[in-house]
């Protein structure tokens, strides 16, 4: 499924008579004019991911929070992050999200739904596939219930200081500890804060020491999420096996915890992982995976109705035992961390009098069959440790050898007392290994039903797409997670003649650029001199060595020439600031061109330019309306030719709203960084400094910028900034440092663009 932070493509809506706008704008019943301004979007969005009756609760969902009286930010968060959250967690979840909202509704704590809402797709991202999100819900229950202030001391009165705190800090600090940390985090807040609401909400921003230490004391072990791109890698490069990853949680699970286990959906892991008897929890989750793969390549499903309940669990360890075996005959330096994890049980630790000791008895037969040292004596134990490893000598094995060994193995040791209902399960578990539920199948289960949803074909792509960008706050120095909605458009077409048209005009510019690219553009083959081994002999240098033999100097060996093809390892995207100001005329201009006019003939001559050197570059547009509304323009993909389409969306242009950059920049980043180039240059021409309707801070946008420069530098990807803004080179250098050039003479623009790039890239 597609995640929120990751750019893909969605599916698109089946058009269908009644799910027209209007149809469903009735529905809604909402009469905010910024929800009607953005519901035809947010609608697309919805049925391109919802089937009919989960799109129908999604509006009724909407109706509902419409009514509150919150205002129209609640609204318009949960009609833009829902479809995601949907996609991520499943459509199943909007009944305990709206539990949640009606209970805290009735509370003073109702302003927190718009937060709540916003922070929801990273909070998703952050618990993962198996979503323990009831329980989240209950935690903020709690915290809303303990920290809501009672001034008469029977009902609530005044709103929690923590709980929008909290909702903030979550989808962060859940990446950081298991949600199991989370609540005993929680509780110290609650607990030792009780009376004084201001330090419980220092707490929880974490602005305190007490915070940041407890929270650092809750993430002893290691977290799925910090390795789960290292530990994808090695199960690809080992395994060859593309599965994902998907965490779960031990927190709440207290009758029996789980174990790992591989399914249709991937691998499940649990989200925390301990050092334990000197192995780190990252070794633990190589372990695991290890043994995962390796049953899902050696492995045979069984009918699990043709062996009794004590077969099956002793045809489990065998096959374990197998599957152990097999990996160390491929791994040997995996055996000292399996043998530090599996346990070593006593031979005399279990009373066949008292308890069940099957258990006991395949712990120690696995043991034995792993560990040459195993110093056990009990004759029908050896007996079959030595029947496993003869089947095992000439071949990998297979299950069913393995099913047939177990059930003999249960024939020749069983006991009157392993019907008894008191288990032995002392150092008897085996971490690393899963629940063998891959092993076993059920002749109930509707197979075909399954078959036919998992192959159910998927829907056509859609024209838009919608994104879900972090913003940094420099007030708290940290990200306000899917903070920014992003929509990706297809920019439409225009006349392809008019940019042929400005081409002419600029004839002149153009024949002194065709000088400047032909001396830089480079040549079929460059010839490399003085080399020991080559292609031809290069005769001056041969000559030269000649003459030192005869006069008895050292002879330099360096007397052949080689050739190599020269190429640019060059990759350039052009992004354009389409802001309102962008309609204003040039001052000075006898033509009453606008900004956007020459800024669309210098984009045509420097396209025109790289298209002539061969550099794969790409064109886009960006402007916003308030966060809910940044728009992204694709006008040329890397992958698309310099033609006919790409010059009509050229020529199409319109300027319009305002200038959030960070998250444009961000967007246009996530596709420079897949372009497999030494030197990724992303150029942006903008004629103001970032800024938006809904931010009066206006270093708060400026801050964001820079952050998301920074990050893109740690990609590799260079940031280059033209201004046309005369009074920019203030917050132009706080942004991007050394890296821009200010045109003070705009009508000068289709000259100078092109002039600076092959600075750049020359």
């Amino acid at each position: 499924m597609p995640s929120s932070a990751d750019p893909g493509t969605a599916p698109a809506a089946t058009a269908r008579p009644k799910d027209g706008v209007d149809y469903w704008r009735r529905r809604l019943d909402c009469a905010f004019a910024p929800v009607q301004s953005m519901f035809a979007d947010r609608l697309t969005a919805a049925q391109a991911c919802l089937g009919d009756a989960d799109l129908a609760a999604y509006i009724e969902a909407a109706r509902f929070l419409c009514k509150l009286g919150r205002g129209s930010e609640p609204v318009i968060t949960f009609l833009e992050v829902w479809p995601t959250v949907a996609a991520r967690l499943g459509p199943n979840h909007l009944e305990t999200v709206m539990t949640w909202v009606r209970s805290i509704q009735r509370t003073p704590n109702g302003d927190v739904l718009g937060a709540f809402f916003e922070t929801l797709p990273a909070l998703a991202d952050s618990l993962g596939y198996d979503a323990l999100l009831p329980d989240y819900l209950d935690l903020l229950k709690e915290v809303a219930r303990r920290s809501t202030i009672s001034i008469h001391g029977r009902h609530a009165t005044l709103p929690s200081h923590a709980l929008p705190e909290l909702i903030r800090v979550a989808p962060q600090r859940l990446r950081q500890v298991n949600l199991a940390g989370l609540r005993k985090w929680v509780e110290y807040g609650l607990r030792h804060y009780a009376e004084n609401p201001q330090r419980q909400a220092d707490y929880f921003a974490m602005r305190s020491a007490d915070s940041h230490a407890i929270f650092d004391k809750e993430r002893a072990g290691t977290l799925l999420r910090a390795h789960e791109r290292g530990l994808n890698l090695c199960l690809r490069a080992l395994w060859d096996d593309p599965a994902p990853l998907i965490p779960y949680s031990e927190a709440f699970d207290h009758l029996r915890r789980p174990q790992p286990y591989a399914d249709a959906l991937g691998l499940h892991l649990p989200d925390l992982r301990a050092d334990r008897d000197g192995v780190c929890g990252i070794d633990q989750y190589r372990l695991i995976l290890a043994h995962l793969a390796a049953h899902r390549r050696f492995s045979q499903s069984l009918i699990a109705d043709n062996w009794s309940p004590f077969q099956r669990l002793s045809i489990e360890c065998f096959e374990d035992a197998r599957i152990d075996s097999l990996l160390v005959r491929r791994f040997p330096g995996l055996r000292k961390l399996l043998l530090a994890l599996h346990p070593h049980p006593r031979e005399e630790a279990c009373d066949p009098a008292r308890e069940s000791c099957i258990r006991h008895r395949l712990t120690m037969l696995s043991r034995a069959i792993l560990d040459p040292n195993h110093g056990y004596r009990n004759p029908l134990l050896l007996k079959f440790v030595r029947s496993f490893h003869e089947r095992l000598a000439h071949d990998d094995g297979d299950t069913q050898g393995m099913a047939a060994l177990a059930t003999q193995y249960v024939i020749e040791t069983r006991l009157p007392s392993d019907a008894f209902a008191n288990i032995h399960f002392l150092d008897t578990e085996v971490p690393y290994r899963d629940d063998n539920r891959i092993l076993w199948r059920f002749v109930d289960i509707d197979e075909e039903h399954h078959h036919k949803a998992a192959t159910a074909p998927a829907m056509p792509p859609g024209p838009s797409l919608i994104h879900h960008y972090p913003e940094w706050d420099y007030t708290i120095e940290d990200y306000l997670p899917g903070h920014v909605t992003l929509h990706e458009h297809l920019h439409p077409r225009g006349p392809a003649e008019e940019i042929e048209r400005l081409l002419q005009k600029n004839a002149v510019l153009a024949h002194r650029l065709t000088r400047i690219l032909d001396q830089i553009k480079p040549q079929d083959r460059e010839r490399l001199r003085r080399q020991e081994d080559g292609s031809e002999l290069d005769l001056d240098w041969a000559l030269r060595s000649w003459i030192d033999y005869r006069c008895r100097r050292t002879v330099d060996p360096r007397i052949n020439q080689d050739f190599r093809h020269a190429r640019r390892d060059v990759a350039v995207s052009l992004l354009l600031d389409l802001s309102a100001s962008l309609q204003d005329p040039v001052r000075g201009s006898h033509a009453h061109q606008t900004v956007l006019s020459l800024a669309q003939e210098a984009v045509t001559l420097l396209a025109w330019a790289i298209d002539r050197l061969g550099d794969p570059f790409a064109i886009a547009g960006f402007h916003s309306n308030t966060r809910h509304e940044a728009r992204f323009w694709h006008i040329k993909g890397f992958s698309e030719a310099w033609n006919d389409d790409v010059r009509g969306r050229l020529a199409a242009l319109q300027a319009g709203y305002s200038t959030r950059m960070g998250v444009a920049l961000r967007h246009a980043g996530h596709f420079l960084s897949h372009t497999k180039k030494d030197k990724r240059l992303l150029l942006i021409l903008t004629d103001g400094q970032p800024a938006d309707i809904d931010v009066s801070d206006p270093e708060f946008l400026i801050a964001d910028t820079r952050q998301a420069v920074r990050e893109l530098e740690r990609e590799g990807i260079y940031c280059h900034c033209i201004s046309l803004d005369a009074q920019a080179d203030d917050y132009v250098r706080r942004i991007f440092g050394q890296h821009f050039s200010i045109i003070d003479q705009i009508e000068r623009l289709p000259e100078r663009l092109p002039e600076i790039f092959l600075t750049l890239t020359g």
